[in-house]
């Protein structure tokens, strides 16, 4: 007979080669922001899902994200000196799919691209347009450090994530 855990008590275990889902799992226990980063290839526009954007520093304009090296797109990433990481809104949970399944997604959007080459999606709340200066090995990631260079904002709710599924915080 199988017992059911009482959902009130933590699960605790040992992160190692058999617990890689929990360890998602509990990963996902950080509610975060869904951001799209985005930078020009010779194979046109390429665009990638991160939630492991933060802010490093102020004075320079510092931001850091990860990318898996496993991930199809890691070269793209890895060559790009300029990219752009889009904060994106509530509403734009479509196109957070749409990357999410296809790297080159920016090819049926709408988009512009700046004195750097790189695409730009509008309607985000906020847009940070960078300059790789830092790549840091990390496990299976690697760090991408990259310095401000022009940013916008604008007012509206985040696309959020949690637990596997997508969400909003509502501001008063």
């Amino acid at each position: 007979m199988m017992t059911m855990q009482d959902p009130n008590q933590p699960t605790v275990f040992t992160p190692d080669a058999d617990s890689g889902r929990q360890l998602r799992d509990a990963f996902g226990k950080f509610a975060t922001g869904i951001t799209v980063i985005t930078a020009p290839s010779a194979d046109g526009p390429i665009s990638i899902v991160a939630n492991s954007f933060s802010s490093v520093s102020l004075d320079p304009a510092l931001v850091l994200w990860s990318v898996d090296r496993s991930a199809r797109r890691f070269p793209y990433f890895e060559a790009a000196d300029h990219y752009a990481i889009h904060v994106l809104a509530a509403e734009q949970q479509d196109l957070c799919t749409q990357v999410a399944r296809n790297a080159h997604a920016l090819n049926d959007t709408a988009h512009q691209l700046n004195a750097d080459g790189v695409p730009l999606i509008d309607h985000c709340l906020a847009r940070f347009e960078c300059r790789r200066v830092a790549a840091h090995d990390a496990g299976d990631h690697v760090i991408i450090v990259g310095q401000v260079q022009r940013t916008q904002m604008r007012a509206g709710a985040p696309l959020t994530f949690f637990g596997g599924g997508f969400g909003s915080i509502k501001q008063d």
